[in-house]
């Protein structure tokens, strides 16, 4: 009697667990279907010409990154509103049409959130096309954040929007979020050896900045110095 009660536990039990196999296994290909229409919806999106589907796509990439969803899929549909009307403008009658520096900082945010290597990388390919110092103050601050400097690819990118704005028009703010990117990726790095870079940081100490941004500069190239 004990032995048939033992065996009918034990076929109640693989009952149950093939069913909660089964069940797992439906939820599993719901969520992956889910997913694939979910990226699907915000590929599409982004390529509309509509602003305003334009910015619904960001807030669905925005809820799918806090989910956790760090997909490539997700890093090139940012990219492609991040170059749009800066690599791959659209002209109507002589004016670029596709031009939205507001889309682009937001852009900026969400690839630093990404995180990814991929998405330091479209955050540089950004950064050498950009002209607009919010914009690019931004990147520098994402580029920052990953802290990434494979190659010194970050560095130099960095390098060459500081090079024109001390020249051509100097800004506190996109200064100051080149120091505070240098910083990070020297620490992430272990220093900076990039002349050119040692020399910009001279540059914004010595230049016409307001004095705080002055004071960052003269402070990095100092903390610098135990670092290389």
């Amino acid at each position: 009697m004990i032995f048939k009660r033992i065996c009918v536990l034990l076929v109640l039990i693989l009952i149950a667990v093939t069913v909660t196999a089964q069940s797992t296994e439906t939820d599993v290909e719901e969520s992956s279907l889910q997913q694939s229409v979910e990226l699907m919806i915000i590929r599409e999106q982004s390529r509309a010409e509509s602003r305003d589907m334009k910015l619904i796509a960001l807030e669905f990439i925005v809820d799918a990154i806090n989910r956790g969803n760090r997909s490539d899929e997700i890093r090139v549909a940012l990219e492609h509103l991040g170059t749009e009307g800066i690599i791959n403008p659209v002209r109507e009658n002589g004016r670029v049409t596709n031009n939205n520096p507001d889309i682009r900082l937001r852009v900026a945010t969400y690839l630093g959130v990404l995180g990814t290597p991929e998405a330091a990388n479209t955050l540089i390919r950004m950064c050498m096309a950009e002209n607009e110092p919010t914009v690019l103050t931004e990147i520098i601050k994402a580029l920052g954040n990953i802290g990434i400097n494979e190659n010194e690819q970050t560095i130099v990118a960095i390098t060459r929007v500081m090079t024109n704005f001390n020249t051509l028009n100097p800004n506190n703010l996109l200064a100051l979020s080149a120091l505070e990117a240098y910083e990070k990726i020297a620490q992430a790095d272990g220093g900076i050896r990039d002349p050119l870079t040692i020399h910009t940081i001279m540059r914004i100490a010595e230049g016409p900045y307001i004095r705080p941004v002055q004071n960052r500069a003269r402070q990095l190239l100092w903390d610098l110095r135990g670092l290389n």
